[in-house]
């Protein structure tokens, strides 16, 4: 009697034979990540009466899921039916396994209409994922029964309404809903789950303010609300939240100042995350962006992945010199802002960071010189601000950034920037000359200036004292050619006069070359001379 069996990672393809609906002692089968084809049969669907896990995930299934004539599956704990290409509505006969359904995996398919309600049926439900679909309408009333859910994940679809009140599962862990058409304002949704780990609800039409619930939300690691019109300011209790990685409240309408509080979240420390398998054995993943480019973080990479983007709002006032504190962060973006005052030297303790954007604001005064002791800095920009002075060394990573990260700023000047620093540079070379690297010059002891790390001094200096230079030099190699010169000479002489032997050999050796070399000239005489 066969109770399991499991073939999936495998390159099985073609239909799932209907004889599998012959074992109907059957209670998992896991046929994941093939290239199985066609609609699952329905002898299957039909036989198969004591299945509690249904495991169909990624492969090339299509048509109607079930229909709700051959459907007996009624003890499934488990469905996985994510990354296929299935289409039509979700099928009411799943409602018939309400008692006992605990996993919904219908993510990454062509699946359309509305939410049906009966899913607010199912209480023993924990882990509900249905992303990258054609859903629509609102997320139903029902789901607030939902009390067990752990994990719901929405996001890629095009739900709209408002999130329902009171809506706020005790034990969940994980929520996206980004990438849909909600709107109105947060709310009390979520109020009270202080599990939560994960709120992503970036990319949809949200306006108000951040509530003050979030603030209490202890556990919360990732709080993605990017790309939404929220509004007021950047709340102080997000300081309250000790175990945040990242912030990402990117593209929304936030004024006022950032909260000088920010470094008193894990972002500058270490600390013991909570973030642990969960019991349903879900990988968590959040997207964010990273070096310009959004790159979806999964699993257990995200406990060391750190960032704050805070970018195209309308934030004002200046950078807090505290933020220098965290110390783990990898990225930060306060791009596209109103903010003042100078880049806080502090930024030169970001020892981590990767990525740093304060383009677009209105920034003043110098880039402060230690911010090249950033050695892992991939991307750097401060363009269209107010800056002045001298760019960075073109040493390290800062030897890497091209003119583009300081474009915009009148009063700044140095390579990688065609405006010379001083009157004696050649500016027509500059932005030539600034693209190559130490690469270019390494290998000539003698040789001094940027991108080189051997500094000449002042370009004054050495070239009012050329001539001086060349003159000292010149005086050296004289005074040593003289009495080197001198010095052999009496050494010959004293040898000789010492040493009857080698001053008879010396002397035989004179009078041989002074022989060869007569015999050599009447040699080569033309012969009317030779006589």
């Amino acid at each position: 009697m066969l109770w399991t069996l499991n073939i999936s990672k495998n390159d099985f393809d073609g239909r799932i034979p209907s004889s599998f609906g012959d074992m109907n002692s059957l209670w998992s089968l896991d046929l994941s990540y093939n290239n199985l084809s066609c609609e699952i049969p329905e002898h299957l669907a039909k036989s198969c009466i004591n299945l509690r896990y249904l495991v169909l995930s990624n492969n090339r299934l299509e048509g109607q899921i079930f229909s709700a004539a051959n459907f007996n599956l009624t003890n499934l704990w488990r469905l996985q039916l994510d990354g296929n290409q299935f289409i039509g509505k979700i099928p009411e006969c799943l409602s018939n396994s309400s008692s006992y359904l605990t996993v919904l995996h219908l993510g990454d398919n062509h699946l359309s209409g509305r939410i049906p309600s009966w899913l607010g049926n199912m209480s023993e439900l924990v882990d509900l994922k249905m992303p990258n679909n054609h859903l629509e309408g609102p997320i139903p009333p029902e789901f607030c029964q939902l009390q067990n859910l752990e994990v719901l994940d929405l996001s890629v679809n095009s739900i709209s309404g408002d999130l329902p009140s009171r809506f706020s599962p005790p034990q969940i862990q994980q929520v996206h809903l980004s990438k849909n058409k909600l709107e109105g304002q947060l709310k009390d949704a979520f109020f009270n789950s202080s599990s939560l780990v994960t709120l992503d609800l970036g990319y949809n039409h949200f306006n108000g303010g951040i509530p003050n619930w979030i603030g209490r939300l202890s556990n919360l690691t990732y709080l993605i609300l990017s790309h939404n019109n929220l509004e007021g300011e950047v709340p102080h209790l997000l300081c309250n939240l000790e175990r945040l990685h990242l912030i990402d409240l990117s593209h929304n309408n936030f004024s006022g100042q950032i909260p000088h509080c920010l470094d008193m979240t894990a972002l500058h420390g270490n600390f013991s995350i909570a973030t642990e398998p969960m019991r349903n054995e879900n990988e968590e993943y959040v997207e964010f962006e990273m070096k310009r480019t959004y790159i979806s973080f999964h699993g257990r990479i995200l406990i060391y992945i750190y960032g704050v983007d805070l970018s195209c709002n309308k934030l004002t006032g200046e950078i807090p010199h505290q933020i220098g504190n965290l110390t783990r962060i990898h990225t930060l973006n306060l791009s596209y802002n109103h903010l003042t005052g100078s880049i806080p030297r502090t930024f030169s303790n970001l020892e981590g960071i990767e990525s740093l954007d304060l383009s677009h604001n209105n920034l003043n005064g110098k880039i402060p010189p230690q911010i090249i002791e950033l050695y892992n800095l991939a991307v750097f920009s401060v363009a269209y601000n107010n800056l002045s002075g001298k760019t960075p060394e073109k040493i390290a990573q800062f030897g890497t950034f091209e003119e583009s990260s300081y474009q915009g700023n009148p009063l700044l000047c140095g390579l990688p920037l065609p405006k010379c620093c001083d009157a004696n540079c050649s500016p027509a070379l500059a932005p030539k000359f600034g693209i190559f690297d130490e690469s270019s010059y390494q290998g000539n002891p003698l040789l001094c200036g940027l991108p080189l790390p051997k500094s000449c001094g002042s370009p004054k200096a050495a070239t009012d004292n050329d001539e001086d230079i060349n003159f000292v030099d010149m005086d050296i190699f004289y005074i040593s050619f003289t009495v080197s010169y001198i010095v052999v000479d009496l050494t010959i002489a004293i040898v000789l006069y010492v040493n009857p032997y080698w001053r008879r050999t010396w002397f035989d050796l004179v009078e041989t070359w002074m022989t060869s070399c007569y015999y050599f000239i009447i040699d080569h005489l033309p012969k009317g001379f030779r006589h």
